[in-house]
């Protein structure tokens, strides 16, 4: 058994993203304690963003800078985590209507045409393997969900979901904390709502 932790959040000890990502975590080790779990704070230790100098080294250039040669194995053991992981917890706060960059980064590594996902005539299809079990943790500032007036400018979720689903990863629950931004009271209520998705979703898991 392999779980997948990644965090994103800049907030450090204050992010509830990070609170409620460890919760589950801490919930699925309790259900299988012999479970390895690999950890990345991208936040705090994040790929270098792609650049001329990564698509020339994918491209069969030589690779003359240490600190590149670096960035690049990490971004094939990105990949090789997530084939290897069978629960995979994010944490996603929104910042300004979309996803962190140090997500981002991940998302690009991992995101590779003939390694994740091929083109066929039949359109994209995933190439990891099914059945993996991934929770997202969405916290926002705001409310984005329901009839929010807000939720067309809700681009985190939609793009995260959008491409695990291109990678074959369709099996994703979103728990959201929304409203955390509106005051300590509101922090709090959003908190305890997706405690109890938390419960019900690895309980369901099961």
């Amino acid at each position: 058994m392999k779980i997948l932790h990644l965090d994103s959040s800049i907030t450090g000890q204050f992010s509830v993203s990070r609170l409620l990502t460890a919760e589950i975590v801490a919930a699925e080790v309790a259900r299988h304690p012999d479970a390895e779990v690999i950890y990345h704070d991208l936040a705090e230790t994040p790929a270098m963003h792609l650049s001329p100098a990564h698509l020339a080294a994918f491209q069969g250039g030589p690779v003359t800078n240490e600190a590149l040669r670096q960035d690049l194995a990490l971004g094939a053991r990105y990949i090789e985590e997530l084939f290897s992981a069978d629960v995979i917890v994010i944490g996603a706060p929104m910042y300004n209507h979309g996803l962190p960059t140090q997500l981002k980064s991940w998302i690009d590594r991992v995101t590779v045409a003939g390694k994740t996902f091929r083109y066929t005539e039949r359109g994209p299809e995933g190439l990891l393997p099914a059945g993996k079990q991934i929770f997202i943790v969405s916290s926002k500032g705001g409310v984005y969900s329901g009839e929010s007036p807000a939720k067309h400018l809700e681009h985190s979720e939609t793009h995260l979901t959008g491409v695990l689903g291109l990678m074959g990863l369709k099996n994703a629950t979103v728990i959201r904390a929304e409203g955390i931004g509106l005051g300590p009271e509101a922090r709090q209520r959003a908190i305890e709502d997706a405690r109890r998705v938390i419960g019900n979703e690895v309980k369901q898991a099961a």
